[in-house]
Protein backbone atom coordinates (compact mmCIF):
# COMPACT_ATOMS: atom_id res chain seq x y z
CA UNK A 1 0.00 0.00 0.00
CA UNK A 2 1.31 3.41 -0.94
CA UNK A 3 1.24 6.10 1.74
CA UNK A 4 2.32 9.73 1.91
CA UNK A 5 5.42 8.72 3.85
CA UNK A 6 6.32 6.27 1.07
CA UNK A 7 5.99 9.13 -1.41
CA UNK A 8 8.30 11.34 0.65
CA UNK A 9 10.90 8.60 0.96
CA UNK A 10 10.82 8.00 -2.80
CA UNK A 11 11.61 11.67 -3.36
CA UNK A 12 14.89 11.26 -1.49
CA UNK A 13 16.06 8.60 -3.97
CA UNK A 14 18.03 10.22 -6.83
CA UNK A 15 16.24 9.87 -10.14
CA UNK A 16 17.96 8.14 -13.03
CA UNK A 17 18.61 10.13 -16.18
CA UNK A 18 15.86 9.70 -18.75
CA UNK A 19 16.47 7.70 -21.91
CA UNK A 20 14.89 8.17 -25.35
CA UNK A 21 12.42 5.43 -24.41
CA UNK A 22 11.34 7.48 -21.38
CA UNK A 23 10.68 10.55 -23.51
CA UNK A 24 8.70 8.45 -26.00
CA UNK A 25 6.75 6.85 -23.14
CA UNK A 26 5.25 10.19 -22.07
CA UNK A 27 3.74 10.52 -25.57
CA UNK A 28 1.54 7.50 -24.68
CA UNK A 29 1.34 5.86 -28.09
CA UNK A 30 -0.38 2.96 -26.33
CA UNK A 31 -3.37 5.27 -25.85
CA UNK A 32 -3.94 5.41 -29.62
CA UNK A 33 -6.83 2.97 -29.17
CA UNK A 34 -8.87 6.00 -28.04
CA UNK A 35 -8.88 7.17 -31.64
CA UNK A 36 -11.50 4.52 -32.33
CA UNK A 37 -13.91 7.40 -31.66
CA UNK A 38 -12.87 8.74 -35.07
CA UNK A 39 -14.52 5.83 -36.88
CA UNK A 40 -18.18 6.87 -36.28
CA UNK A 41 -17.31 10.27 -37.76
CA UNK A 42 -16.11 8.56 -40.94
CA UNK A 43 -19.17 6.31 -41.06
CA UNK A 44 -21.75 9.04 -40.42
CA UNK A 45 -20.13 11.40 -42.94
CA UNK A 46 -20.22 8.69 -45.61
CA UNK A 47 -23.84 7.69 -44.88
CA UNK A 48 -25.24 11.21 -44.56
CA UNK A 49 -23.07 13.23 -46.94
CA UNK A 50 -21.21 10.88 -49.23
CA UNK A 51 -17.57 11.38 -50.23
CA UNK A 52 -16.59 15.04 -50.67
CA UNK A 53 -12.85 14.65 -51.12
CA UNK A 54 -10.54 13.74 -53.99
CA UNK A 55 -8.46 11.12 -52.18
CA UNK A 56 -10.11 9.39 -49.24
CA UNK A 57 -7.03 7.28 -48.46
CA UNK A 58 -4.79 10.34 -48.26
CA UNK A 59 -7.29 12.22 -46.10
CA UNK A 60 -7.63 9.29 -43.69
CA UNK A 61 -3.86 8.96 -43.34
CA UNK A 62 -3.43 12.71 -42.77
CA UNK A 63 -6.33 12.70 -40.30
CA UNK A 64 -4.94 9.79 -38.30
CA UNK A 65 -1.46 11.34 -38.12
CA UNK A 66 -3.09 14.59 -37.02
CA UNK A 67 -5.08 12.91 -34.24
CA UNK A 68 -2.19 10.79 -32.97
CA UNK A 69 0.35 13.64 -32.97
CA UNK A 70 -1.90 16.25 -31.35
CA UNK A 71 -3.01 13.74 -28.71
CA UNK A 72 0.63 12.81 -28.03
CA UNK A 73 1.56 16.49 -27.75
CA UNK A 74 -1.18 16.87 -25.13
CA UNK A 75 0.01 13.76 -23.29
CA UNK A 76 3.59 15.06 -23.20
CA UNK A 77 2.67 18.24 -21.33
CA UNK A 78 0.15 16.28 -19.26
CA UNK A 79 2.75 13.89 -17.85
CA UNK A 80 5.38 16.60 -17.43
CA UNK A 81 3.11 18.97 -15.51
CA UNK A 82 1.53 16.13 -13.50
CA UNK A 83 4.78 14.57 -12.33
CA UNK A 84 4.56 16.14 -8.84
CA UNK A 85 0.97 14.92 -8.45
CA UNK A 86 1.10 11.49 -10.11
CA UNK A 87 3.57 10.32 -7.42
CA UNK A 88 0.57 10.11 -5.07
CA UNK A 89 -1.33 7.75 -7.39
CA UNK A 90 -0.97 3.97 -6.85
CA UNK A 91 -0.12 3.19 -10.48
CA UNK A 92 0.67 6.55 -12.13
CA UNK A 93 3.54 6.88 -9.67
CA UNK A 94 5.36 4.44 -11.98
CA UNK A 95 5.28 6.78 -14.97
CA UNK A 96 8.52 7.92 -16.57
CA UNK A 97 7.99 11.56 -15.64
CA UNK A 98 7.79 10.56 -11.98
CA UNK A 99 10.65 8.05 -11.88
CA UNK A 100 13.10 9.61 -14.34
CA UNK A 101 14.93 12.92 -14.49
CA UNK A 102 13.36 14.43 -17.60
CA UNK A 103 14.81 17.68 -18.92
CA UNK A 104 12.22 20.42 -19.36
CA UNK A 105 13.71 21.81 -22.56
CA UNK A 106 13.61 18.38 -24.21
CA UNK A 107 10.00 17.87 -23.10
CA UNK A 108 9.03 21.24 -24.62
CA UNK A 109 10.87 20.34 -27.84
CA UNK A 110 9.06 16.99 -27.98
CA UNK A 111 5.71 18.76 -27.47
CA UNK A 112 6.53 21.22 -30.27
CA UNK A 113 7.59 18.45 -32.68
CA UNK A 114 4.32 16.54 -32.22
CA UNK A 115 2.36 19.80 -32.44
CA UNK A 116 4.02 20.92 -35.69
CA UNK A 117 3.61 17.50 -37.33
CA UNK A 118 -0.04 17.29 -36.25
CA UNK A 119 -0.96 20.80 -37.33
CA UNK A 120 1.08 20.43 -40.53
CA UNK A 121 -0.81 17.29 -41.58
CA UNK A 122 -4.10 18.96 -40.66
CA UNK A 123 -3.20 21.97 -42.83
CA UNK A 124 -2.38 19.68 -45.76
CA UNK A 125 -5.75 17.96 -45.28
CA UNK A 126 -8.21 20.88 -45.17
CA UNK A 127 -9.11 24.13 -43.42
CA UNK A 128 -11.69 22.30 -41.33
CA UNK A 129 -9.16 19.71 -40.20
CA UNK A 130 -6.66 22.43 -39.28
CA UNK A 131 -9.23 24.30 -37.20
CA UNK A 132 -10.27 21.10 -35.40
CA UNK A 133 -6.62 20.18 -34.75
CA UNK A 134 -5.88 23.67 -33.40
CA UNK A 135 -8.80 23.41 -30.94
CA UNK A 136 -7.62 19.91 -29.97
CA UNK A 137 -4.15 21.27 -29.19
CA UNK A 138 -5.54 24.30 -27.34
CA UNK A 139 -7.65 22.03 -25.16
CA UNK A 140 -4.47 20.29 -24.02
CA UNK A 141 -3.09 23.62 -22.86
CA UNK A 142 -6.30 24.72 -21.14
CA UNK A 143 -6.63 21.36 -19.40
CA UNK A 144 -3.04 20.99 -18.21
CA UNK A 145 -1.21 24.32 -18.02
CA UNK A 146 -1.52 26.77 -15.08
CA UNK A 147 -3.13 29.13 -14.33
CA UNK A 148 -6.17 27.69 -16.12
CA UNK A 149 -5.38 23.98 -15.56
CA UNK A 150 -9.00 22.85 -15.71
CA UNK A 151 -8.10 19.34 -14.55
CA UNK A 152 -7.77 20.65 -10.99
CA UNK A 153 -11.27 22.17 -10.92
CA UNK A 154 -14.22 20.02 -9.81
CA UNK A 155 -16.68 19.32 -12.66
CA UNK A 156 -14.80 21.68 -14.99
CA UNK A 157 -12.18 18.93 -15.35
CA UNK A 158 -14.76 16.64 -16.97
CA UNK A 159 -16.42 19.45 -18.95
CA UNK A 160 -13.04 20.47 -20.37
CA UNK A 161 -11.57 17.06 -21.13
CA UNK A 162 -14.72 15.71 -22.76
CA UNK A 163 -14.37 18.11 -25.70
CA UNK A 164 -11.82 15.64 -27.09
CA UNK A 165 -14.64 13.23 -27.95
CA UNK A 166 -16.55 15.41 -30.46
CA UNK A 167 -13.22 16.68 -31.81
CA UNK A 168 -12.31 13.11 -32.74
CA UNK A 169 -15.73 12.69 -34.34
CA UNK A 170 -15.12 15.86 -36.38
CA UNK A 171 -11.68 14.61 -37.45
CA UNK A 172 -13.31 11.46 -38.83
CA UNK A 173 -16.05 13.51 -40.52
CA UNK A 174 -13.50 15.89 -42.11
CA UNK A 175 -11.66 12.92 -43.64
CA UNK A 176 -14.76 12.24 -45.77
CA UNK A 177 -16.36 15.68 -46.01
CA UNK A 178 -14.30 18.76 -45.23
CA UNK A 179 -17.04 21.12 -46.45
CA UNK A 180 -19.40 20.68 -43.48
CA UNK A 181 -19.47 19.77 -39.80
CA UNK A 182 -21.51 16.96 -38.18
CA UNK A 183 -25.04 17.79 -36.92
CA UNK A 184 -25.15 19.54 -33.54
CA UNK A 185 -27.25 16.72 -32.05
CA UNK A 186 -24.57 14.06 -32.62
CA UNK A 187 -21.80 16.43 -31.49
CA UNK A 188 -23.64 17.10 -28.22
CA UNK A 189 -24.35 13.40 -27.75
CA UNK A 190 -20.68 12.58 -28.34
CA UNK A 191 -19.58 15.34 -25.98
CA UNK A 192 -21.89 14.24 -23.17
CA UNK A 193 -21.01 10.60 -23.81
CA UNK A 194 -17.38 11.58 -23.30
CA UNK A 195 -18.37 13.35 -20.06
CA UNK A 196 -20.00 10.11 -18.93
CA UNK A 197 -16.80 8.15 -19.66
CA UNK A 198 -14.62 10.71 -17.85
CA UNK A 199 -16.93 10.82 -14.83
CA UNK A 200 -16.97 7.01 -14.69
CA UNK A 201 -13.17 7.05 -14.75
CA UNK A 202 -13.08 9.49 -11.84
CA UNK A 203 -15.69 7.48 -9.95
CA UNK A 204 -13.55 4.37 -10.29
CA UNK A 205 -10.43 6.22 -9.14
CA UNK A 206 -12.28 7.85 -6.28
CA UNK A 207 -13.72 4.59 -4.94
CA UNK A 208 -10.44 2.67 -5.20
CA UNK A 209 -8.04 5.30 -3.83
CA UNK A 210 -10.45 6.35 -1.08
CA UNK A 211 -10.79 2.76 0.08
CA UNK A 212 -7.04 2.12 0.15
CA UNK A 213 -5.45 5.47 0.98
CA UNK A 214 -8.09 7.99 2.10
CA UNK A 215 -9.19 11.35 0.74
CA UNK A 216 -6.07 13.29 1.73
CA UNK A 217 -3.87 11.33 -0.65
CA UNK A 218 -6.61 11.43 -3.29
CA UNK A 219 -6.69 15.26 -3.14
CA UNK A 220 -2.90 15.42 -3.32
CA UNK A 221 -3.05 13.39 -6.51
CA UNK A 222 -5.74 15.59 -8.08
CA UNK A 223 -7.15 18.74 -6.48
CA UNK A 224 -10.50 18.33 -8.24
CA UNK A 225 -11.29 15.26 -6.10
CA UNK A 226 -11.59 17.50 -3.02
CA UNK A 227 -14.99 18.62 -4.34
CA UNK A 228 -16.23 15.19 -5.39
CA UNK A 229 -17.96 12.45 -3.47
CA UNK A 230 -19.02 8.92 -4.34
CA UNK A 231 -22.61 10.13 -4.67
CA UNK A 232 -21.88 13.25 -6.75
CA UNK A 233 -19.77 11.28 -9.23
CA UNK A 234 -22.40 8.55 -9.57
CA UNK A 235 -25.15 11.13 -10.10
CA UNK A 236 -23.05 13.02 -12.67
CA UNK A 237 -22.50 9.75 -14.59
CA UNK A 238 -26.26 9.21 -14.63
CA UNK A 239 -26.92 12.79 -15.76
CA UNK A 240 -24.37 12.73 -18.58
CA UNK A 241 -25.64 9.35 -19.81
CA UNK A 242 -29.24 10.61 -19.91
CA UNK A 243 -28.33 13.83 -21.73
CA UNK A 244 -26.13 11.97 -24.20
CA UNK A 245 -28.99 9.54 -24.93
CA UNK A 246 -31.42 12.45 -25.34
CA UNK A 247 -29.36 14.17 -28.05
CA UNK A 248 -28.52 10.84 -29.66
CA UNK A 249 -32.24 10.03 -29.93
CA UNK A 250 -32.81 13.39 -31.64
CA UNK A 251 -30.06 12.60 -34.14
CA UNK A 252 -31.32 9.08 -34.81
CA UNK A 253 -34.94 10.11 -35.33
CA UNK A 254 -34.02 13.06 -37.52
CA UNK A 255 -31.54 11.36 -39.84
CA UNK A 256 -32.65 7.71 -39.94
CA UNK A 257 -35.61 6.53 -37.89
CA UNK A 258 -34.46 2.88 -38.02
CA UNK A 259 -31.54 3.80 -35.75
CA UNK A 260 -33.97 4.41 -32.88
CA UNK A 261 -34.00 0.63 -32.40
CA UNK A 262 -30.42 0.95 -31.15
CA UNK A 263 -31.41 3.00 -28.10
CA UNK A 264 -32.17 0.04 -25.77
CA UNK A 265 -28.77 -1.48 -26.63
CA UNK A 266 -27.03 1.85 -26.05
CA UNK A 267 -28.76 2.17 -22.66
CA UNK A 268 -27.53 -1.31 -21.72
CA UNK A 269 -24.02 -0.33 -22.85
CA UNK A 270 -24.05 2.78 -20.61
CA UNK A 271 -25.29 0.69 -17.66
CA UNK A 272 -22.68 -2.00 -18.27
CA UNK A 273 -19.91 0.58 -18.34
CA UNK A 274 -21.09 2.25 -15.12
CA UNK A 275 -21.17 -1.14 -13.39
CA UNK A 276 -17.64 -1.80 -14.67
CA UNK A 277 -16.44 1.51 -13.18
CA UNK A 278 -17.58 0.40 -9.74
CA UNK A 279 -15.42 -2.73 -9.71
CA UNK A 280 -12.03 -2.67 -7.93
CA UNK A 281 -9.08 -2.01 -10.27
CA UNK A 282 -11.56 -1.25 -13.04
CA UNK A 283 -10.49 -0.84 -16.66
CA UNK A 284 -12.57 2.35 -16.63
CA UNK A 285 -9.50 3.99 -15.09
CA UNK A 286 -7.54 3.07 -18.21
CA UNK A 287 -9.89 3.40 -21.22
CA UNK A 288 -7.09 2.34 -23.56
CA UNK A 289 -7.32 -1.13 -21.95
CA UNK A 290 -11.09 -1.54 -22.35
CA UNK A 291 -10.64 -3.95 -25.26
CA UNK A 292 -9.72 -6.54 -22.63
CA UNK A 293 -13.23 -6.38 -21.13
CA UNK A 294 -14.90 -9.34 -22.84
CA UNK A 295 -18.49 -8.52 -21.84
CA UNK A 296 -18.18 -4.88 -22.93
CA UNK A 297 -16.62 -5.86 -26.26
CA UNK A 298 -19.39 -8.40 -26.94
CA UNK A 299 -21.97 -5.66 -26.30
CA UNK A 300 -20.06 -3.34 -28.63
CA UNK A 301 -20.05 -5.96 -31.39
CA UNK A 302 -23.82 -6.43 -30.95
CA UNK A 303 -24.24 -2.66 -31.29
CA UNK A 304 -22.11 -2.56 -34.45
CA UNK A 305 -24.03 -5.48 -35.99
CA UNK A 306 -27.35 -3.82 -35.14
CA UNK A 307 -26.14 -0.55 -36.64
CA UNK A 308 -25.27 -2.30 -39.90
CA UNK A 309 -28.68 -4.01 -40.04
CA UNK A 310 -30.61 -0.78 -39.32
CA UNK A 311 -28.51 1.01 -41.96
CA UNK A 312 -29.34 -1.51 -44.66
CA UNK A 313 -32.95 -2.37 -43.76
CA UNK A 314 -35.80 0.13 -44.09
CA UNK A 315 -38.67 -0.23 -41.60
CA UNK A 316 -41.44 2.12 -42.85
CA UNK A 317 -43.75 1.45 -39.88
CA UNK A 318 -41.26 3.27 -37.61
CA UNK A 319 -42.10 6.54 -39.36
CA UNK A 320 -45.36 6.59 -37.39
CA UNK A 321 -43.25 7.41 -34.33
CA UNK A 322 -42.68 10.90 -35.78
CA UNK A 323 -46.42 11.53 -36.16
CA UNK A 324 -48.99 12.48 -33.55
CA UNK A 325 -51.01 9.42 -32.59
CA UNK A 326 -53.91 9.23 -30.13
CA UNK A 327 -56.06 6.42 -28.79
CA UNK A 328 -59.62 7.62 -29.34
CA UNK A 329 -62.57 6.30 -27.27
CA UNK A 330 -65.96 6.73 -28.89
Amino acid sequence: MMTESNSRSSESVPKKNATIADYLAIARFDHSTKHIFIIPGIVFAYILRGIHTESVATQIVLGLITAICIASANYVINEWLDRDFDKYHPTKSQRSAVLRDLRGEIVVLEWLIFLVIGLGCAYLSSKNMFLIAAIFALQGVVYNVPPLRMKDKTYLDVISESINNPLRLMIGWAMIDATTLPPASILLSYYLGGAFLMSAKRLSEYREIMALHGKQLLSQYRASFAGYSDISLTVSCFLYAMLSSFFLAIFLIKYRIEYILLMPLISIFFSQYLALAMHPESSAQKPEKLFRERGLMIMLLILIASFIVTTLVDIPILKTLTEQQYIVFE
